[in-house]
């Protein structure tokens, strides 16, 4: 029987870990994660989950001992954010190249340099092409919800590839809310025991893992992960359906708002998602047609899905909470652009950046994005290039350095 619960997306996270009876923990804290690795160790010291806990060194190790534990035939689990990720980048290329399917909370915060403790998509983005699954949440409930869903995935034999469910550091991961936890009993009818498959570390049946491989092999090895990136989407989407009627809570790759008539619509990821739904709303009362399109699925990208929602849609915006660097536009920009190319007469698609180094994209910021969105529409301006949405006026005076002593 479901039960309501007080817990933030950390707790969330915490929670899922446990009702999937994991069997090793490789915790290393780093802001804002270290409260997984904080409850994590209290289940174990209670006795309410019988699990092998390991305070390793570094998050370098987290994962390496993540994957070693899940070899020998263990569901395990570790989770990190930022600069510790960015530590994992070596290993995080040998679980995804081994196959193995390890689901870990990321819990987004910046990359330095500047420090930052707070949020925003730097460090998953950077790892987007490292053959992780990544899917991005909204709110706690989302967080638990999508880690069941994110083991079953991962485990499925048609994918075997490990995912990352990505929540925004303080905003979702340190802010409580009331949550519907199910039951030990429905989720272990929903999520079965851990058994191993393809590679595993067995002293009767031994296998080389990970070694030297010729140019001969290694094209075909990593054709091998896209063909399992090719069957995630209908895999999830089986999942999500299932997930449904067990639990009676629905969900989708991409989830559109308010869409179908819309002039203009909004590209989301996280948990700014529900501020743009917010402003959706204000506006439409105020006869604006604007809408919202969320996506929760990242990698792989549902290409399809989203060229459907918005076929209909003269104007696109995407919010990205990663500066993109280099490049015409944030790395959510640059996939809706290049999924919505294909479209005759398709969209103008405007870049927007926002919400670095956790600046709160706060409903006026939201509000800002739509009225430029609907001025293009309207042919009161023109694009030209990415829009730094919440930038400050005075952003090239900011701690500037003076010639001389």
């Amino acid at each position: 029987m479901a039960t309501r619960k007080l817990l933030d997306g950390n707790g969330a996270a915490a929670e899922a870990m446990r009702m999937a009876r994991v069997q090793v923990i490789s915790a290393y804290p780093i802001t804002p994660q270290s409260p997984i690795a904080e409850k994590l160790a209290e289940y174990v010291a209670n006795g309410t989950l019988k699990a092998k806990y390991v305070r390793v060194e570094s998050e370098h190790t987290a994962m390496s001992v993540a994957i070693g534990a899940q070899l020998t035939g263990v569901r395990a689990c570790t989770a990190t954010s930022s600069v510790g990720l960015a530590l994992m980048h070596e290993m995080l290329g040998v679980a995804s190249g081994c196959r193995v399917p390890i689901v870990m909370a990321v819990i987004n915060r910046s990359l330095v340099s500047p420090w930052s403790l707070w949020c925003d998509h730097q460090d998953s983005m950077a790892e987007r092409d490292s053959g992780w699954i990544q899917l991005y949440v909204e709110n706690p409930q989302e967080v638990l919800d999508t880690m069941f869903m994110a083991y079953r995935l991962a485990e499925d034999p048609r994918v075997l590839l490990p995912v990352m469910v990505c929540l925004d550091g303080f905003f979702l991961s340190h802010t409580p809310a009331a949550l519907i936890v199910p039951d030990q009993e429905t989720v272990d009818s929903f999520l079965p025991p851990y058994r191993p498959s393809n590679l595993y570390l067995d002293p009767d049946d031994p296998m080389f893992i990970n070694d030297l491989t010729p140019s001969s092999d290694f094209t075909e090895m990593r054709y091998q992960q896209k063909q399992a990136f090719d069957q995630v989407l209908q895999v999830l989407s089986e999942i999500q359906d299932e997930f449904a009627r067990v639990f009676g809570r629905q969900y989708s790759m991409v989830e559109a708002y308010r869409c179908e008539d819309a002039e203009v619509v909004l590209v989301t990821l996280g948990s700014m998602s529900g501020t743009a739904k917010y402003v959706v709303n204000e506006l439409r009362k105020k006869g604006q047609k604007v809408g919202v399109l969320k996506i929760i699925c990242f990698r792989p990208f549902p290409a399809k899905l989203i060229r459907e929602a918005l076929k209909h849609v003269p104007v696109v915006g995407v919010m990205d909470r990663s500066a993109g660097l280099g490049a015409e536009g944030g790395p959510v920009w640059t996939e809706i652009s290049a999924a919505l190319g294909c479209l005759r007469q398709g969209p103008q698609v405007i870049s927007f950046i926002g919400g670095l180094g956790g600046r709160d994209l706060a409903p006026h910021i939201m509000e800002k994005a739509f009225e430029e969105l609907l001025a293009i529409k309207r042919g009161i301006k023109t694009y030209q290039g990415s829009c730094w949405i919440d930038v400050r006026d005075d952003a090239l005076r900011l701690r500037e350095v003076s010639q001389g002593v």
